[in-house]
């Protein structure tokens, strides 16, 4: 066990100290700047169409989702456990500098996500009378990379199917564990029934539970977290000046003496900052793929909404939190406060809501860990659908698979389990930077295409130029 740790740590500074941290920053300035500094000129508009979607409550054929189902399904991916205990860990591990870092990358990461929204309703697929896609299809359709596309769909699998489900099951299980004494085993049990039932539903049920359990959840986090705030209103401001003085200098505000370095602020800011918005590393664009929008570049702008969500709202709550209660204590050691990141955030609404803010804590993160395992799942068998068909088999041994990761991941240390998931994540990461990279032109084009069809003609209706990869195989179909 100790070797397959070393190598895992190997691996991941590797990944997160080196590559992830030039790759990751390097496409979303990138795209930032070819697509023109979408976050500026389009971001607000897409949260008021997509307030509007959720008061209209559309409907869409079976097989598809709304745009706004779509966007709660990659939410309910994006707000888990990273936003709560992967927050904890980073400004235990990195300081208070290392949430700057996290808004930084999400701020490019919108950009980013554009991209892989788009890309993934061009080349999305039928199968089944259900549309599938996200970036191993980009990567076949696309790139022409049927290696590559593979090599991503299994990494896929593997991270969010399986890794991923575990953390967040951990975390479901140490919080419910800590705030109401109820044994593991009693957790494992009921979390699986739980997820079960929801699985078993398919598409039409994964959505509809997203839709309906995302809203809600997500404004009971901040406004809870607002009131935590106000009760500590004089810390707020040295709180903004430890965040943005420890990402340039961690020995400014104490965290020298801990050995805080500016290269571990930023790579647990990035590192935490991917597993919260998930911005490039390619799960999102699975639910954005079946969205039924009325253009490729209108699901891109929801796909950016989800990045301000999960963390310039969610995650920023969760620092503020934790540094105006004074929960994080910068005299406390990294590996101390590492090694309690999962209670952290705990205590901090403890402090503000007595007994009952850890208990309200706990429920806010089992409902953010179970809905981001009902997302990744979903991801995950689009991945399934495509390396091992559709049969309805395969899919349920699959979800087997899915079930008994959950449950033992409720028994694995937190700290190796963290581990392992950035480690997979940065892997799955890889080949998705390559194809939107290699890809970035036809974003443009789509984006260039949308304004010139509906903003500069303000056209009420689209019919996109771009036809989706899906809608190009069934026209073919119909002419052989």
């Amino acid at each position: 066990m100790e070797k397959i740790q070393m190598v895992i740590d190997l691996v991941n500074t590797f990944l997160w100290d080196y590559v992830l941290i030039i790759v990751l920053f390097g496409i979303g300035i990138f795209m930032t700047i070819k697509l023109r500094f979408p976050q500026f000129t389009r971001l607000f508009p897409a949260i008021k169409k997509m307030l509007s979607g959720i008061v209209k409550k559309e409907s869409v054929d079976e097989g598809k989702m709304t745009p706004v189902q779509a966007l709660a399904t990659a939410v309910a991916a994006q707000v888990g456990t990273g936003n709560i205990v992967g927050v904890a860990t980073a400004i235990a591990a990195g300081g208070p500098g290392a949430a700057f870092w996290m808004l930084v990358s999400a701020f490019f990461g919108m950009a980013t996500i554009f991209s892989e929204a788009v890309l993934a309703q061009k080349y999305r697929e039928n199968k089944d009378g259900e549309l599938v896609g996200g970036p191993a299809y980009y990567i076949k359709n696309g790139l022409h990379s049927k290696g590559l596309a593979l090599f991503f769909a299994i990494a896929c699998i593997v991270t969010l199917g399986i890794v991923g489900i575990m953390v967040q099951s951990n975390s479901i299980a140490v919080s419910v564990g800590n705030a109401f004494g109820v044994p593991t085993i009693v957790v494992t049990i009921g979390l699986a029934i739980v997820v079960a039932l929801i699985l078993i539903g398919g598409m039409g049920r994964i959505a509809s539970f997203a839709e309906t359990v995302v809203p809600i959840m997500a404004f009971a986090y901040i406004l809870g977290s607002l009131i935590i705030v106000v009760l500590n209103i004089g810390n707020f401001v040295p709180a903004l000046k430890a965040i943005f003085m420890g990402a340039f200098s961690p020995g400014a505000i104490g965290g020298g003496a801990l050995g805080i370095t500016v290269q571990q602020t930023i790579r647990f800011g990035l590192a935490r900052g991917l597993f919260s918005n998930e911005a490039g590393m390619g799960s999102t664009p699975h639910s954005h793929a079946v969205a039924d929008a009325r253009h490729s570049a209108e699901q891109g702008f929801t796909a950016m909404v989800g990045v301000f969500i999960s963390t310039f709202l969610i995650c920023l709550s969760t620092v503020m939190v934790n540094i105006t209660s004074g929960s994080y204590n910068m005299n406390i050691s990294a590996v101390e406060m590492n090694e309690t990141a999962t209670i952290m955030t705990q205590n901090s609404f403890a402090s503000g809501f007595g007994a009952f803010g850890g208990m309200f804590l706990s429920i806010c993160l089992s409902f953010f860990a179970l809905t981001t395992i009902v997302g990744w799942y979903y991801f995950a068998e689009s991945n399934v659908k495509m390396v091992f068909s559709s049969k309805a088999r395969v899919l349920n041994i699959f979800k087997i698979i899915v079930i008994s990761g959950l449950i033992v991941g409720t028994f694995i240390d937190a700290t190796f389990i963290w581990k392992l998931a950035d480690m997979f994540m940065g892997i799955m990461a890889l080949p998705n930077i390559i194809a939107l990279f290699m890809l970035s032109n036809e974003v443009a084009d789509i984006l260039k295409d949308y304004d010139e069809r509906f903003v500069l003609n303000k056209e009420k209706s689209i019919v996109p130029k771009e036809k989706s990869f899906a809608i190009k195989n069934k026209r073919q179909e119909v002419l052989n």
